[in-house]
């Protein structure tokens, strides 16, 4: 049984549409990517999955069981907007909001010097929120949603606003949490993190999904139209082998758009025939790629 099962989900506000008749499903210890616009229905979906407005049909189920205050208890929520009270100690509210979800005083207490500890920042238990730079309050933000060990986190942009450093710590600590069995859905704009963290995604358009599955299996479905060739030397004649749209001298060698990948066959024996070569790949379209695909001509 998945831990996580929107099933024919629909919101509509007025005469407009916000999602419509959605479905996906998160198992356990799993990163879900859900994609999609500004507008396309995310928000509304996290949402509808946190309890904060139920859908006008369909419905959502935890562990197979619908709503109730027993699943908030297993719920977990980082907002793209920090939602902290800046001039409120951090474990005065890491506490409360961790006993709001059922877990005792004590058992909060270790869990947030715990996650501290982990962070590197152990002295900020007795600090305002309001002290702390916008990456340290994220991270902060953060442990509001995992402190009470929640067993489905809804993470939103979870590393706007953070530096290189932070992103790739609060990266590791995520796949900690997805290793642990915790589901997570994940919203997010920067495609490169989809890749790294969700093996299944679903991709919203104008309240309905455009793209749903398996991101290797997603992948398959798209042509690979971009050649790396790395030589020694430069080749000659590239751009006059069939297929070939585009040639791009690079520091390493060529970066050559094709329109079918037979033609990847013709330039590694031309470049074999002039060079050493290197580095030869036929690359899979990106996330990004695939996602300006599907909805960049769809705008609103």
């Amino acid at each position: 049984m998945k831990p996580l099962v929107v099933e024919n989900v629909t919101k509509q506000y007025a005469d407009k549409t916000a999602v419509n008749n959605n479905s996906f499903e998160v198992g356990e210890g799993e990163i879900y990517g859900l994609l999609g616009a500004n507008g396309a229905g995310k928000t509304t979906t996290m949402r509808m999955v946190l309890g904060l407005i139920f859908p006008d049909e369909g419905k959502i189920l935890y562990n197979g069981k619908p709503y109730s205050n027993e699943q908030l208890s297993k719920l977990g929520y980082l907002p793209e907007e920090r939602g902290l009270y800046p001039k409120v100690k951090v474990s005065d509210q890491i506490i409360y909001l961790s006993q709001l979800r059922g877990m005792s005083k004590g058992d909060a207490d270790r869990n947030l010097k715990y996650w501290l500890e982990k962070f590197e920042v152990p002295e900020y238990y007795n600090k305002k929120v309001e002290e702390l730079s916008k990456g340290n309050q994220q991270k902060i933000q953060f442990i509001a949603a995992v402190n009470h060990k929640p067993q489905i986190v809804i993470m939103d942009e979870a590393f706007s606003g953070l530096d290189p450093v932070n992103v790739e710590l609060l990266k590791s600590t995520v796949k900690e949490l997805r290793d642990s069995g915790t589901s997570i859905l994940f919203s997010t704009h920067r495609m490169e993190h989809v890749e790294e963290l969700c093996r299944n995604i679903t991709i919203l358009h104008r309240s309905n999904t455009v793209l749903k599955g398996s991101l290797k299996e997603i992948k398959k479905r798209f042509p690979r139209e971009r050649v790396i060739l790395g030589t020694d030397n430069a080749i000659g004649g590239i751009e006059r082998i069939a297929g070939v749209t585009g040639v791009t001298r690079t520091e390493q060698g060529y970066d050559i758009q094709i329109s079918m990948e037979s033609a990847g066959a013709e330039i590694l024996k031309l470049a074999m025939e002039q060079a050493n070569v290197n580095h030869f790949e036929i690359k899979e379209p990106t996330l990004n790629e695939i996602f300006i695909r599907t909805v960049g001509d769809r705008h609103e």
